[in-house]
Protein backbone atom coordinates (compact mmCIF):
# COMPACT_ATOMS: atom_id res chain seq x y z
CA UNK A 1 0.00 0.00 0.00
CA UNK A 2 1.39 2.85 -0.95
CA UNK A 3 0.65 6.41 1.61
CA UNK A 4 2.83 8.98 -0.37
CA UNK A 5 4.67 11.71 1.88
CA UNK A 6 3.94 14.61 -0.46
CA UNK A 7 0.27 14.67 0.56
CA UNK A 8 -1.77 15.55 3.18
CA UNK A 9 -4.86 12.77 4.01
CA UNK A 10 -8.16 13.24 6.30
CA UNK A 11 -9.94 10.78 8.60
CA UNK A 12 -11.82 10.00 6.41
CA UNK A 13 -9.82 8.59 3.95
CA UNK A 14 -9.40 11.07 0.93
CA UNK A 15 -5.96 12.66 0.09
CA UNK A 16 -5.38 16.67 -1.33
CA UNK A 17 -2.50 17.42 -2.53
CA UNK A 18 -2.48 21.31 -2.20
CA UNK A 19 -0.95 23.89 -4.99
CA UNK A 20 -1.14 27.91 -3.75
CA UNK A 21 -4.64 28.21 -3.93
CA UNK A 22 -5.74 25.23 -5.22
CA UNK A 23 -5.98 21.22 -4.59
CA UNK A 24 -6.16 18.54 -6.02
CA UNK A 25 -8.67 15.70 -4.17
CA UNK A 26 -8.30 11.78 -4.45
CA UNK A 27 -9.61 9.16 -1.97
CA UNK A 28 -6.45 6.93 -0.75
CA UNK A 29 -4.92 3.38 -1.54
CA UNK A 30 -6.28 2.13 1.63
CA UNK A 31 -9.68 3.34 0.78
CA UNK A 32 -9.50 1.90 -2.84
CA UNK A 33 -8.89 -1.51 -1.12
CA UNK A 34 -11.24 -1.64 1.35
CA UNK A 35 -13.99 -0.90 -1.22
CA UNK A 36 -13.09 -2.97 -3.80
CA UNK A 37 -13.53 -2.80 -7.52
CA UNK A 38 -14.87 0.69 -8.47
CA UNK A 39 -17.71 0.84 -11.39
CA UNK A 40 -18.72 4.50 -10.76
CA UNK A 41 -17.35 8.05 -9.59
CA UNK A 42 -20.61 10.22 -9.03
CA UNK A 43 -19.37 13.75 -8.59
CA UNK A 44 -22.09 16.20 -10.57
CA UNK A 45 -20.71 19.25 -7.81
CA UNK A 46 -18.59 21.44 -10.39
CA UNK A 47 -18.70 25.56 -9.87
CA UNK A 48 -20.36 24.34 -6.46
CA UNK A 49 -19.05 25.38 -2.96
CA UNK A 50 -18.56 23.14 0.02
CA UNK A 51 -17.72 23.43 3.31
CA UNK A 52 -14.92 21.12 4.95
CA UNK A 53 -16.25 17.69 5.88
CA UNK A 54 -19.66 17.87 3.53
CA UNK A 55 -20.56 15.42 0.96
CA UNK A 56 -19.32 16.52 -2.48
CA UNK A 57 -19.76 12.92 -4.47
CA UNK A 58 -20.40 9.45 -4.11
CA UNK A 59 -17.93 6.49 -5.12
CA UNK A 60 -19.80 2.78 -6.10
CA UNK A 61 -17.75 -0.17 -5.86
CA UNK A 62 -18.96 -3.34 -6.91
CA UNK A 63 -21.01 -3.93 -3.42
CA UNK A 64 -21.27 -0.51 -1.93
CA UNK A 65 -21.69 3.02 -2.33
CA UNK A 66 -19.37 5.57 -0.18
CA UNK A 67 -19.83 8.80 0.59
CA UNK A 68 -16.87 11.33 -0.78
CA UNK A 69 -16.21 14.12 1.99
CA UNK A 70 -14.45 17.38 1.15
CA UNK A 71 -11.39 17.78 3.45
CA UNK A 72 -11.00 21.67 2.73
CA UNK A 73 -13.78 24.46 2.21
CA UNK A 74 -13.94 25.57 -1.58
CA UNK A 75 -15.25 25.58 -4.67
CA UNK A 76 -15.13 22.44 -6.87
CA UNK A 77 -13.55 24.00 -10.30
CA UNK A 78 -12.89 20.92 -12.23
CA UNK A 79 -13.56 16.89 -11.72
CA UNK A 80 -11.53 14.25 -13.63
CA UNK A 81 -13.35 13.16 -16.84
CA UNK A 82 -11.53 9.89 -17.13
CA UNK A 83 -13.47 8.51 -14.40
CA UNK A 84 -16.43 8.83 -16.43
CA UNK A 85 -15.36 6.04 -18.48
CA UNK A 86 -12.66 4.48 -16.72
CA UNK A 87 -13.63 4.72 -12.90
CA UNK A 88 -11.13 1.96 -12.00
CA UNK A 89 -8.35 4.45 -12.21
CA UNK A 90 -9.41 4.91 -9.06
CA UNK A 91 -8.24 1.49 -7.75
CA UNK A 92 -5.09 1.19 -10.23
CA UNK A 93 -4.03 4.65 -9.72
CA UNK A 94 -5.48 6.13 -6.62
CA UNK A 95 -2.81 9.01 -6.95
CA UNK A 96 -2.39 9.73 -10.49
CA UNK A 97 -4.83 8.95 -13.26
CA UNK A 98 -7.18 8.05 -10.09
CA UNK A 99 -7.52 11.90 -9.04
CA UNK A 100 -11.59 13.24 -8.45
CA UNK A 101 -11.55 16.97 -8.44
CA UNK A 102 -9.77 20.06 -8.19
CA UNK A 103 -10.65 22.95 -5.75
CA UNK A 104 -10.41 26.06 -5.06
CA UNK A 105 -9.49 26.98 -2.23
CA UNK A 106 -11.65 28.65 0.70
CA UNK A 107 -9.54 29.83 3.73
CA UNK A 108 -6.49 27.76 5.21
CA UNK A 109 -6.89 24.04 5.80
CA UNK A 110 -6.93 22.86 9.25
CA UNK A 111 -6.98 19.50 10.52
CA UNK A 112 -5.30 17.38 7.85
CA UNK A 113 -3.17 14.27 8.52
CA UNK A 114 1.00 13.78 7.32
CA UNK A 115 1.45 10.75 5.42
CA UNK A 116 3.07 9.39 9.11
CA UNK A 117 -0.08 10.17 11.00
CA UNK A 118 -2.37 8.81 8.41
CA UNK A 119 -0.12 5.62 8.36
CA UNK A 120 -1.17 5.69 12.32
CA UNK A 121 -4.97 6.18 11.79
CA UNK A 122 -5.17 2.73 9.90
CA UNK A 123 -2.56 0.62 11.85
CA UNK A 124 0.41 1.09 9.10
Amino acid sequence: MTIPATLLYTKDHEWIKIETTTATIGITDFAQGELGDIVYVDISSVGKEFSEHEVFGTVEAVKTVSDLYMPVAGKIIEFNKLLDGSPEKVNSDPYGDGWMIKVELKGEPVGLLSADEYKALIGK
